[in-house]
């Protein structure tokens, strides 16, 4: 192989191929068009005496040498990233840098309207992209540069990635206006749901895998409690749209439910056991801890969600508050 002749450029199309698997997402996470990616992958073709990638239906899929380059390439280029990250000045007014954030509609709704807002005014060529995904694959996401920041749940990060707590939260319930059981009962909004009836009556859970247990599942079980799920959806206003037109009850974050009041027809509860306080908080790889970019756009993120914390402590809205509030 003749390395004089390998571009710099050839192997970030690779890696962004490895992570897309598409020429078209590829081209947009690199900035380049379609025939772009394509003219790229053929002379690394060429290069390596690989086919690279194969197309299996709709998807290109790697080859075993594909494989096997992959890592060794994403550690290099990850290492040139932040050589470059520690001597690059960044200046968000004339920055035209692209970001890529990951957290459920919880956060994005919650985050992404005000932070827009900021970095308009702020950095207005910046790009910013919010994606949801599973907790479960989010650290990888970061690893392979799929995602700069994180920001879901507290999860026990691996030890190259850096944690900011940002926000604490915690779950109530919600039901249609007027849930004739729970009226029958004499259970007013803000109240905590008894555990028969919580217990009873089916429940739409957010999952973003389909799995049918949720945050509150284990403080149920520790009780000797389990609850019946009937349906799950991927978003939270998703269970909200269907709590309301249904009889389910359905559990969201605190300041989630805050922004609906008003907006749907729901009533808000306390479930029958403490709900889990939940640290909200955002994660990004140790080694990008000082690109200056990443650093500004954490402390935007922390400042803004710094907000609606302030705003729910000081309103006067009948939400359910923990008990030392």
């Amino acid at each position: 192989m003749n390395f004089v002749a390998l571009d710099l450029n050839l192997l970030r199309v690779f890696d962004a191929m490895m992570a897309e698997l598409s020429t078209v997402r590829a081209g947009e996470r690199v900035g380049l068009s379609q025939p772009a990616v394509s003219s790229a992958l053929g002379r690394l073709r060429a290069l390596l005496d690989d086919e690279l990638f194969v197309r299996e239906g709709n998807q290109m899929m790697p080859t075993a040498r594909a494989i096997e380059l992959s890592r060794p390439i994403r550690q290099a280029l990850a290492g040139m990233e932040e050589a470059l990250a520690t001597t690059v000045a960044f200046d968000p007014a004339t920055s035209t840098r692209s970001f890529m954030l990951v957290g459920s509609d919880y956060f994005s709704t919650l985050l992404m309207p005000p932070l827009a807002a900021r970095v308009a005014e702020a950095a207005p060529f910046i790009t910013l992209q919010m994606i949801d995904h599973a907790s479960s694959e989010v650290f990888e996401m970061l690893r392979n540069g799929r995602a700069d920041i994180v920001i879901d749940r507290w999860l026990e990060p691996s030890e190259w990635v850096e944690s900011r707590k940002v926000l604490q939260s915690w779950l109530v319930c919600i039901a249609k206006q007027g849930h004739p059981l729970l009226a029958r009962r004499g259970i007013r909004p803000g109240d905590a749901i008894p555990a028969d009836m919580f217990c009873d009556l089916p429940h739409v859970l957010r999952s973003a895998d389909g799995s049918k247990t949720g945050t509150i599942d284990p403080a149920l079980a520790r009780l000797g409690l389990s609850r019946r799920v009937m349906v799950t959806v991927p978003h939270f206003q998703a269970v909200a749209l269907a709590v309301e037109a249904s009889e389910m009850l359905g559990s969201i974050p605190v300041h989630f439910a805050r922004m609906l009041i008003g907006r749907l027809k729901l009533d808000v509860f306390m479930p029958p056991m403490d709900s889990p306080k939940m640290d909200v908080t955002m994660y990004w790889l140790r080694r990008f801890d000082r690109d200056p970019g990443i650093a500004w756009l954490r402390d935007q993120i922390a400042d803004v969600l710094a907000l609606p914390e302030r705003a729910f402590l000081s309103s006067s809205d009948p939400l359910p508050r923990w008990p030392e509030d």
